[in-house]
């Protein structure tokens, strides 16, 4: 039987391995790849196949191969036993040929020096020469001779019988090997055909392979043109995008310092409040005082009038008044509490991040359009199973700074939340498909603001979510 061992359960488990690690990049191409316009973003996800099939391609040709190598050494192997077998089989025949003819002249000898004997009384004088006897014997020497030559030729015929016996027996194997050389040559045939099967399996593969990264070559010479242009997209992209945050910067310091002015001027206004207060409590007292004061002497002089009158009457007794004065008091306090950040997620039910904040290094066996290994991505990246059209809500209570097309961030609005912890807050909402609010209005947490798109520099039905802390973009994780 033909074996061919390809290991191939391991092999294909690794394939596996790399077709879903493939398709997961050719998925992420929906978010990594948003600064691509439509063109090379096709020809960005053709390159991504074409890369995805080539492991597989090669593998297959590397196993073509091996079972080329393997029925090579199979067909070497039972050339080797046939020409055995040949071999064998043209050994037992050139025996049986030889010993069949030793036999014979065996016979014929025995022949011949028996006749001899019966008619001379001896063996002939050519008998005499090939047995050894000389010319000048006697018949007793004869007859003996003869005796000796019969013999010899008997025991000489006795040994080529049983060798001939034995290879009569040999005769039964010698049809043995006959069928297996037939059967060799049969599986010979069979290992050729499938060798030559296996060499233009292995031909059609490598075609294949040389086609694909013929494509592949191709598709990056072509991705690599376009380098300049995509670098172009990203840097305005970058500018945009860092001339919005600017935008925001300002107008969030400028909130702050209002916020801040508006804090001064409630403490001065609470100051002077508190000291207009304490004024009117002091002339209030300086009142209450007076009219006290003015009472006791009141009432002091009439105390002193009585008692002359008395004194003057002759008599009466003295008396006496006692007075007393009241007290007022009172106290307030106010106290602030620093609210949490008060967000929520914007993201329609069900939606899941594709792409967190931070850096984002440039796809595996994509091509590296900004020169720096990846770029900056400035939010959060939801994902919605590529259902446009699902709401998006304000995270907070705000204001609607920015409603309408964002350039590369396409339909986007921009909500400003005020202060909150002595921080200016503002959120963006990128790639709608439309707005549901326009600049100026108040929104509340929760309020259907746009619903989920595709536009401007996108790939793929998802919301890009930004939070601004006092001019900078930050993780939104960190106040979500």
């Amino acid at each position: 039987m033909l074996v061919l061992s390809l290991g191939a359960t391991a092999r294909a488990d690794d394939l596996d391995d790399k077709k879903q690690e493939i398709e997961q990049q050719i998925d992420g191409l929906q978010t990594d790849l948003e600064f691509l316009d439509a063109d090379i973003q096709e020809t960005a996800a053709k390159l991504q196949e074409y890369q995805s099939q080539l492991p597989a391609a090669q593998q297959a040709l590397a196993d073509a191969e091996g079972r080329v190598q393997t029925a090579s050494n199979e067909v070497a192997a039972l050339a080797g036993r046939v020409a055995a077998a040949e071999q064998t089989r043209d050994d037992l025949n050139r025996q049986l040929e030889e010993d069949e003819a030793k036999i014979a002249e065996t016979r014929e000898m025995i022949g011949q020096i028996a006749t001899s004997a019966y008619k001379r009384g001896g063996v002939s004088t050519d008998l005499s020469l090939i047995l050894g006897a000389g010319e000048g014997g006697d018949l007793a020497n004869g007859l003996d001779l003869a005796g000796q030559a019969l013999r010899s030729q008997n025991a000489a015929l006795t040994d080529l019988t049983q060798r001939a016996a034995t290879e009569r027996n040999a005769e039964a194997r010698l049809a043995a090997v006959e069928q297996e050389i037939k059967e060799l040559k049969a599986e010979a045939d069979a290992a050729l055909v499938r060798e030559q099967q296996a060499r233009d399996a292995a031909a059609a593969q490598k075609r294949e392979v040389d086609s694909l990264i013929s494509k592949a070559a191709a598709l990056s010479e072509e991705l690599e043109a376009k380098k300049p242009q995509i670098q172009e997209q990203i840097q305005a992209h970058q500018a945009e995008h860092e001339q919005v945050v600017a935008d925001i910067a300002e107008r969030q310091e400028r909130l702050r310092r209002e916020a801040e002015e508006a804090r001064r001027k409630a403490e001065a206004e609470a100051k002077r409040k508190a000291e207009e207060a304490r004024q009117a409590a002091e002339r209030a007292r300086a009142r209450a005082d007076a009219a006290a004061k003015e009472e006791a002497e009141r009432k002091q002089r009439e105390a002193e009038a009585a008692r002359k009158a008395a004194d003057e009457a002759g008599g009466g007794a003295p008396s006496s008044s006692s007075g007393g004065g009241g007290q007022s008091s009172g106290g307030g306090s106010s106290s602030a509490s620093t609210s949490s950040w008060g967000l929520q997620s914007p993201a329609p039910a069900g939606a899941y991040i594709t792409s967190g904040f931070g850096w984002r290094p440039t796809p595996a066996g994509t091509i590296d359009y900004g020169g720096a290994g990846g770029y900056m991505h400035a939010g959060l990246d939801w994902g919605v199973g590529g259902a446009c059209g699902r709401p998006v809500y304000a995270a907070a209570d705000g204001e609607v700074w920015f409603s309408g097309w964002g350039g590369s961030s396409g339909n986007k609005v921009t909500l400003n939340h005020g202060v909150v912890r002595g921080n200016a807050l503002a959120t963006n909402y990128h790639h709608l498909a439309s707005q549901a609010v326009s600049e100026g209005q108040n929104v509340s947490r929760g309020q259907v603001i746009g619903y989920v798109g595709t536009t401007g520099n996108s790939t793929g039905c998802h919301l890009h979510f930004e939070t601004i802390l006092n001019g900078k973009a930050v993780n939104p994780m960190g106040l979500l």
